[in-house]
């Protein structure tokens, strides 16, 4: 445990004029005030404080707020109070000591109303004082350090709060080096198994690599040296979070990533910046596409530095980071680094003295902090948690909206995320099994934007066949890569199956019975591997239907009459248009090619009429089709509850084909339950107005006192104008309920 004089050195050595006696004080004060306590791990609890101040001096922050560090459990865990801290180390520390306190007794991964009220306590508290949060960030890392002696549970919470709250706000802050400390320490326990991969991976590329690195940075010393640019070169490896959360963000592997070793090149002046870049690209090949130049348009915490990556001496990428000395100070220690942040702790300290005042260190005063100032002013405005909720995270992470399951585990997702992308985030088997969504109790599309604070149920079923078109729905990269994968599947399943029925047709042609044996027997004759790949080539009509066929039906190529596959391709005209009927059952088109739809069919004649059976199928909806006779194609909706009476007959796949320039209306069929006051019915009618739908038919079903019930078809493009009707109609107070209906 460091030694009080050790501690004072400590900070005399980067601030010859801090208060000695001061920090003398409050070492002896909270050691005497922790007495005998101790931590999980058995040590004396002094040493978390002492620990915490310790990180502070590397910070090189003042001496009040070391002081705070050394008594910011006091009130919570002994029998100090917060007169006796003002009393004795004065307002200004008392007010810092008291903020944590408050923090510490906060639960930022609670549901919902709790969690918005916590978290307006923790940016209160860093309203009044910016020095609270930097406390609590080292406090905070402290105990993620020492986190193997708490118990399970406890780890997984501090981990989640660490990852979901402590670490944005360490970088809001321009704190990277906490921040990815803070990050690493959490993704250690959170995903243990993820974790050791990596940190595998990059022992193993590091043994791979050995001596590239040093080939690499001293290939760059020589070029600056050569244009006389005084410059400092280190390769730098980025740390198991990042490389995790880029891997998991791009569904790429870690061979993928170009910038897990990187070169950072420090020099003396901006105008040596942009030399050393000059040199860099001059010298060797960009990289497309990975060049940012954040000196002269920095990020909003400050940060500043020119990014490019290069094909380097040996044709490999190199990622490197150009700054001055100052801008990497502030890089690495973000706020505290900041000189504006120095001189405001001495004019409040100055002010505290000659004013008699607290002294405290409000927001406002760091000017290149005030989209901060600007953030907590706005969120702390709300009315209620749920509207505080809303507003909060939405301000501190831009970029990010967070969710909850209906246990309260909080869900991280991207801005303009979806249900869909939630159930993926929660489980893959979720996503891949998800059917419908609630947010906060109320049935919603699957494709409504999620917003902070909601609290998101996934309906799921095992037997659901997700439509292709969801994929449009998803934000986050592992969302879509699942539904590409599935949607791959479903549709080899179909070519499977395709394969197979035009197989057995032929073979019946000429009085012959399929089997799969048979067709198992010339799998080597087709170059096929396995049974589905033969019979997925036959759906698919690659030639491959005609050389299996040549195989299995003994007259083809014995010097008799040959069977040939009829192929015929027409236009059916029907009672919603013209439609393409392809009777060899090709997949392969583009949206746009044909008038509306293309229908896949094993037989029939040309001019087949194709009509849609009432019930409102859309595009974008899973739709099959029913050959009847003296009828046609009759298009179905798959949800369709007639299609139960075709269920002994060969349904017909189809597949939709809308041509984007030539929109069409097709119809849907909604309930709608409102209340039963004047203005309601054109409140509904508005919003369909609105959003661009039309109106077709409208009846009253049942009317109640307070309620009415409406039947309304209408009229829409397709599945993501009918959604946004829906959501648009659940959204209005007068609304209690709004259903799709197939008929």
């Amino acid at each position: 445990m460091m030694r009080q004089y050790e501690l004072v050195e400590r900070v005399l050595k980067y601030d010859p004029k801090a208060d000695e006696a001061l920090l003398n004080r409050a070492y002896v004060y909270a050691m005497k005030a922790h007495g005998n306590q101790k931590r999980a791990s058995g040590a004396p609890y002094f040493s978390h404080p002492l620990e915490v101040a310790a990180i502070l001096t590397e910070l090189k922050l003042d001496d009040a707020t070391v002081a705070t560090a050394l008594l910011h459990d006091v009130i919570e865990d002994t029998d100090a109070t917060r007169a006796e801290i003002d009393q004795m180390f004065g307002p200004e520390i008392g007010g810092l000591v008291d903020g944590l306190t408050k923090i510490k007794r906060l639960d930022l991964v609670s549901k919902k109303a709790e969690q918005a009220e916590n978290f307006r306590k923790l940016l209160i508290a860093i309203s009044s004082d910016i020095r609270v949060l930097l406390v609590k960030l080292a406090d905070r890392l402290h105990n993620m350090r020492t986190l193997e002696h708490m118990k399970p549970e406890s780890r997984q919470r501090n981990s989640e709060e660490t990852l979901d709250i402590y670490a944005p706000l360490a970088g809001l802050m321009g704190m990277q080096t906490l921040r990815e400390e803070l990050e690493d320490h959490a993704f250690r326990w959170l995903h243990p198994d993820a974790y050791e991969a990596v940190r595998e991976k990059l022992d193993d590329l590091r043994a791979r690599n050995k001596g590239l690195v040093e080939e690499i940075r001293q290939a760059l010393a020589r070029k600056f040296a050569d244009a006389g640019i005084k410059a400092e070169t280190a390769g730098r490896e980025k740390k198991p979070y990042s490389i995790w959360s880029k891997m998991e963000h791009k569904q790429i592997s870690l061979e993928q990533l170009s910038d897990i070793f990187a070169f950072r090149v420090i020099v003396e002046s901006i105008d040596d910046c942009y030399r050393a870049l000059g040199i860099v690209h001059t010298t060797w090949s960009t990289v497309p596409g990975r060049f940012k130049d954040y000196i002269s348009a920095p990020k909003r915490n400050n940060y500043q530095s020119i990014h490019t990556t290069v094909y380097g001496p040996s044709h490999q990428r190199v990622e490197l980071q150009i700054r001055t000395r100052e801008m990497h100070r502030v890089a690495e220690l973000g706020i505290a680094a900041h000189a504006l942040y120095k001189e405001a702790v001495r004019t409040a300290a100055g002010s505290k003295r000659a004013n008699g005042q607290d002294g405290t260190v409000p927001v406002d005063d760091y000017g290149p902090y005030g989209h901060l100032r600007a953030m907590i002013k706005t969120v702390l405005q709300a009315d209620n948690p749920e509207e505080f909720l809303e507003h909060t995270k939405l301000e501190l992470f831009h970029d990010q909206v967070f969710c909850f399951t209906p246990k309260g585990r909080l869900i991280a997702l991207p801005r303009g995320a979806t249900p869909l992308d939630f159930a993926y985030a929660v489980h893959t088997d979720i996503g891949n099994e998800a059917v419908a969504a609630f947010i906060n109790g109320r049935h919603v599309p699957i494709d409504t934007r999620l917003r902070n604070g909601d609290e998101v149920v996934i309906e799921t079923s095992k037997t659901h066949v997700r439509p292709a078109q969801w994929e449009a729905f998803a934000v986050t990269g592992r969302a879509r890569a699942a539904i590409r994968r599935a949607a791959r599947e479903a549709q080899r399943k179909r070519y499977v199956a395709l394969g197979r029925q035009l197989l057995v047709a032929a073979m019946a042609n000429a009085k012959l019975t399929y089997s799969d044996d048979k067709l198992k027997a010339v799998l080597p004759k087709l170059n096929a591997k396995t049974l589905d790949d033969a019979l997925a080539a036959a759906g698919r009509n690659e030639g491959a239907l005609d050389e299996a066929l040549k195989h299995l039906i003994p007259a083809m190529g014995n010097g008799e009459e040959s069977y040939k596959p009829t192929r015929k391709f027409g236009r059916a005209k029907g009672e919603d248009g013209w439609f393409n009927i392809d009777k060899v059952m090709s997949l392969k088109f583009r949206a746009g090619e044909h008038d509306a739809m293309r229908v896949l069919s094993a037989g029939g004649s040309e001019n087949v009429p194709v009509q849609f059976e009432p019930g409102g199928a859309v595009p974008g909806d899973r739709i099959v089709g029913v050959l009847s006779p003296g009828v046609g194609i009759r298009i179905f909706q798959i949800h369709s509850p007639r299609l139960k009476e075709f269920e002994h007959e060969g349904w017909i796949d189809v597949t939709w084909d809308v041509d984007p320039a030539r929109p069409e209306r097709f119809p849907a069929h909604l309930s709608v339950t409102a209340v039963n006051a004047p203005g309601s019915l054109a409140e509904i009618a508005a919003v369909i107005g609105t959003t661009g739908g039309n109106i077709e038919n409208l009846k009253m079903v049942r009317k109640a006192a307070d309620f009415t019930e409406l039947s309304i078809l209408i009229e829409v493009f397709d599945l993501v104008h009918l959604n946004r009707i829906i959501a648009g109609l659940r959204a209005k107070p007068i609304v209690s309920k709004v259903e799709r209906l197939f008929e």
